[in-house]
């Protein structure tokens, strides 16, 4: 095992293959029957995920990942459908391009400005419907997605602390490991104000992943031809696809993806991301039982693993484009 420095205090490991695979195996072990009940949910793709996230550390890891199967079993995100969020789209604030970058990643659009709704459980319900979607469209082997954040248009009253830390929330904690890159496009000089007070506070691996981009710098412009085929990429990003949001061709793509899931969810699967079968209700409502139970027995062995712990890695909150004026 290696270690790097990283932006913030805590060293960045670098483990090799058959470290990872011992690293996996300790989780499945913590995991216990739950790891049985719910093979897909806890393969090893996604013990993965949770310990990158949690710096390798398997106790870490083990809490975090059962907190999602919580989330899980009692929001039940696979199930929401468009009818539920439909009024959230309406403006194109959050929506999947029909295009990918250049390594085939799913690409979500961001316009912070474009908010239309107050509900905070609503935005937040329609986050969780894109990310869900998303992924479930990915064709990338590591299941990593890109964000293209478009800052046409937003200014500090784009601002809702309590969005931002709710997004932030269920993004880090239950959507780990799934940012490839993000594009902050045309941020205002009071953004970059704001960015200088967060950015000592990154991950190395994370602060990389974060790349402004102005339409008048021809460097920065660069990293657009990088990671885009300009004939796909929308005009507004500085490519030549003339094509951009349009609500009534988006809602009929987006009813077509519940299809999908519905089929998922017929074929016993509890979740569009690990994409295989696992048993119906009865298998779920006994692994949420072990899991409030083990969690609980956690919680009072392990208080050194607070239920909200926050990875370095995590705290990147570029301004939701969920925010109540508006990840």
């Amino acid at each position: 095992m290696s270690a790097r420095k990283s932006r913030g205090n805590a060293t960045e490991k670098v483990l090799s293959h058959e470290e990872q695979q011992v690293k996996i195996n300790e989780v499945k072990k913590l995991m216990g029957p739950i790891a049985d009940k719910l093979p897909v949910l806890c393969s090893e793709a996604s013990i993965l995920r949770y310990l990158k996230a949690r710096n390798w550390n398997t106790k870490k890891a083990n809490k975090m990942l059962k907190e999602t199967l919580k989330w899980r079993l009692d929001y039940k995100p696979e199930k929401i459908i468009w009818e539920d969020i439909a009024q959230e789209a309406k403006t194109g604030k959050i929506y999947r391009a029909n295009y990918t970058d250049k390594q085939g990643r799913t690409v979500l659009v961001m316009r912070p400005s474009s908010q239309n709704t107050e509900s905070t459980t609503g935005q937040i319900r329609y986050l969780v419907y894109c990310m869900e979607h998303a992924i479930l469209s990915s064709n990338s082997t590591d299941g990593y997605m890109v964000w293209l954040i478009d800052f046409h248009g937003w200014n500090t009253s784009c601002l809702s602390l309590k969005v931002t830390r709710d997004t932030a929330h269920v993004l880090q904690n239950h959507y780990p490991e799934r940012l490839g890159l993000a594009i902050l496009y045309n941020p205002p000089k009071v953004f970059e104000s704001f960015w200088v007070m967060v950015r000592p506070f990154l991950e190395s691996k994370t602060f990389k992943k974060v790349k402004f981009v102005y339409s008048n710098n021809p460097e920065s412009r660069k990293i657009m031809e990088d990671n885009f085929d300009a004939d796909e990429l929308e005009t507004s990003f500085g490519g030549k696809n003339p094509v951009g949001f349009n609500y009534e061709d988006y809602s009929q793509r987006m009813m077509e993806d519940d299809k999908k899931m519905t089929h998922f969810i017929d074929s016993g699967c509890s979740s569009p991301i690990y994409k295989a079968i696992l048993s119906k209700s009865q298998l779920l409502d006994s692994a949420a039982s072990d899991v409030d139970s083990q969690t609980s027995d956690e919680e009072s062995n392990n208080d050194e693993i607070p239920l909200s712990l926050e990875h370095p890695d995590d705290k990147l909150q570029v301004p939701s484009a969920t925010t109540s004026e508006s990840r």
